[in-house]
């Protein structure tokens, strides 16, 4: 009997600590001189953008622009804007991927499992039934079926649609 191998090179930075960089990753995103690859929709205060080390397929989150630990530092458009995309998010993951649900929230603090933990951010998990396998439960590994590229591509005209006021 072979071992089975399934690599996921782009998880190296995660795992060894790598990822946690000096700086905000969400600032460094949003002040790239080149367009943020995994950055799939700007408005105005806020911006929704890819998670480099996702959960699920299609797993997004909702920043604010500004640097801001919490809620209670947000301006009411950083937190009408948040909510109306995490609204639009809802219905553009709906439409590409088709899940049976979805997990919606905020981890505020190292104690509450923030792993950003100064700068506010709302997670968006597309789920689908019987999507914890043994990988996950077992390998502590997520397979996902898409790059994250792809995943950004297929989201991105659907945000500039509802963008317009397409819904």
């Amino acid at each position: 009997m072979t071992l089975d191998r399934l690599y996921t090179p782009w998880r190296l930075a995660y795992v060894t600590g790598a990822a946690k960089a000096a700086d905000c990753v969400f600032c460094a995103a949003l002040s790239s001189q080149d367009a943020d690859p995994l950055i799939v929709f700007r408005g105005s205060t806020c911006f929704i953008i890819l998670n480099l080390f996702p959960y699920n397929n299609g797993h997004v989150m909702v920043v604010p622009n500004r640097h801001l630990a919490s809620l209670v530092e947000a301006t009411p458009d950083e937190l009408s804007e948040m909510m109306e995309l995490t609204r639009r998010t809802e219905i553009a993951l709906q439409e590409a991927f088709s899940p049976h649900g979805m997990n919606m929230g905020l981890n505020l603090g190292k104690a509450a499992g923030a792993g950003v933990l100064d700068h506010l951010h709302l997670h968006i998990v597309p789920r689908w039934n019987g999507d914890t396998n043994f990988m996950t439960v077992v390998g502590q590994t997520r397979v996902l079926p898409q790059e994250l590229p792809v995943t950004a591509d297929k989201l991105r005209p659907i945000f500039q649609r509802l963008d317009r006021g397409s819904y």
